[in-house]
């Protein structure tokens, strides 16, 4: 244990980090891209000491805890802290965010705007300008994430929820595609929508709770949330709305390919790798803890949804054109995924859910840095402008290849042990709904190979002799590196991860009063 408030720090680094980069001069701006960095890798720092004071075989609820009164009133507090659960995806986001930060490097460039010096001169301070916001946005982003995986109170972590949507709504709308204005409303009304139906539920958990000066604060409200059967079900679909907007999940989900196509492939990997796992995060830590019965009620719906999405996702995936597009609706399948052991009841289950949430994080950070690299090169997002660029690009191919054989589950990589966990824990309990989701897997296969076989293979395509292409450079190695390095070493070794997140899923079961079939047949068979 530790009496560094660390959690609080993880916050406040990344901004200051912010406010230091949007106040930079005109002149110093090229300062804006490294100092960004530093306060993100000092964020990485610290969220590798709260993995090291973590204790794994703690009682508690929460640990690394700070409890401060906001508004008692309101029965408000700032309470932060982390089970095993929350912790993997902080550290998750403090890992990745210095990823995409190196990845985005040059993601805004000088756009010439005449023949003059002084027209350079004005794309020059426009550029340097541009820059400041886009990393200055990138680091608040940062910041919410930590807090939305790390609030303790009920009304904070739905201020955190509402909070994050600014940042990228401005990241999409400013920095996006030519489609970026429409993406990026989409995105906002589509989440508003979600988090003010969640917000009933809020003030209605409240009230049906023990009340007081701390009185949204998690650890007083899990078995505590009383009422009408009735109501605590309105309660559960408030907040499971809300999640599955964020989550995204079918049929709710189609805000995700436009926000993930229009955005800058840094913006995407931190939407869609991170952010969007607040969704599933939110239903174990609200839905399944503060509403135990209703979500035994409301489990066959969610399994149904579930597979849905991972069937769907995939079939969708198939047709896509657009490689971004693509990799997003492969993501709505991988969310079928993780929903699908939340929800089946599971000890492996809910394990392998959370571990899917990190390794998805991670392949889907690869696939769209190294696609983006790609279109980079390439200009154009279409799939068939490509052709034979591993004759041109090898490093570049080889890492594309290895970031989607881990996205579609190959042994010795990463999202096979989570995706094995999520189908073996739902077939103990929901043997249909996992035969069922297990033809994802298949579909899975096809459309990374059927990418991957029609962007890198086949003849060497023809370009000027002053315009061929260039491999990876060092730096987009440095961005790839600890991308492939995670798909081996969870592939191989996900223990540590494993180790910390159990207790968390243990608990949970606990709370919501189900054991595995395998116990529980035991527990009946000696009874008799």
């Amino acid at each position: 244990m530790t009496s560094l408030p660390l959690l609080t720090l993880m916050m406040v680094v990344p901004l200051v980090g912010a406010v230091v980069v949007a106040a930079l001069p005109a002149g110093t701006a090229r300062l804006a891209r490294p100092l960004a960095l530093g306060a993100s890798l000092v964020t990485l720092v610290l969220a590798v000491l709260a993995w090291v004071a973590f204790d794994s075989g703690s009682d508690e609820m929460f640990q690394l805890t700070e409890t401060y009164s906001w508004i008692p009133q309101l029965g408000v507090s700032y309470g932060l802290g982390v089970d095993g659960i929350a912790l993997a995806l902080v550290v998750m986001a403090a890992i990745l965010t210095p990823v995409c930060l190196l990845a985005a490097w040059d993601d805004v460039t000088p756009v010439p705007l005449g023949d003059t010096e002084d027209d350079f001169a004005q794309a020059e301070h426009v550029a340097a300008t541009r820059t400041k916001r886009y990393f200055a946005l990138m680091l608040v982003l940062e910041a919410f994430m930590v807090g939305v995986f790390a609030a303790t109170d009920v009304f904070l972590f739905y201020v955190f929820f509402e909070a994050m949507l600014i940042p990228v709504y401005f990241l999409i709308g400013l920095f996006g595609g030519p489609r970026r204005q429409y993406a990026a409303v989409k995105f906002l009304l589509f989440s508003l929508a979600g988090g003010l139906v969640m917000l009933v539920s809020v003030i209605a958990v409240y009230f049906a709770g023990p009340g007081g000066e701390d009185g949204f604060l998690v650890q007083n409200l899990v078995g505590n949330v009383t009422g009408s059967p009735e109501a605590l079900r309105w309660m559960f679909v408030g907040f499971f709305i809300a999640f599955a907007v964020k989550a995204p999940m079918w049929p709710v989900h189609t805000w995700l390919p436009d926000a993930a196509t229009e955005a800058r492939p840094a913006t995407a990997v931190l939407l869609v790798g991170v952010l969007d796992k607040v969704g599933t995060y939110g239903m174990i830590r609200f839905c399944l803890q503060l509403f135990p019965e209703a979500s035994q009620w409301a489990t066959p719906v969610v399994l149904t949804l579930a597979v849905v999405s991972v069937v769907y996702g995939a079939l969708l995936a198939i047709g896509q054109t657009d490689m971004m597009r693509l990799i997003a609706f492969t993501s709505i399948s991988h969310f079928g995924f993780i929903v699908l052991g939340i929800f089946a009841m599971t000890s492996v289950g809910g394990a392998g859910s959370t571990l899917y949430m990190v390794n998805h994080g991670f392949s889907t950070a690869g696939l769209f840095l190294i696609a983006g690299f790609l279109v980079a090169r390439g200009g154009s997002k279409r799939i068939p402008d490509y052709g034979g660029w591993q004759r041109v690009t090898p490093v570049l191919a080889g890492t594309f290849l290895v970031a989607g054989l881990s996205s579609l589950a190959l042994p010795g990589l990463s999202s096979f042990v989570s995706e094995f966990l999520v189908l073996q824990g739902t077939f103990m309990r929901y043997k249909v709904a996992a035969v069922v989701a297990a033809l994802g897997i298949v579909l899975a296969a096809l459309y990374i190979l059927l990418m991957y076989q029609r962007t890198m293979t086949g003849p060497k395509p023809s370009f000027p002799d002053d315009a061929t292409p260039r491999d990876l450079s060092g730096r987009e190695k440095w961005v790839v590196a600890p991308i492939i390095a995670s798909f081996v070493v969870l592939g191989f070794y996900p223990k540590p991860v494993l180790d910390i997140v159990n207790p968390a899923v243990d608990t949970t079961m606990r709370i919501v009063g189900v054991t595995d079939p395998s116990a529980a047949a035991e527990a009946s068979g000696s009874a008799k």
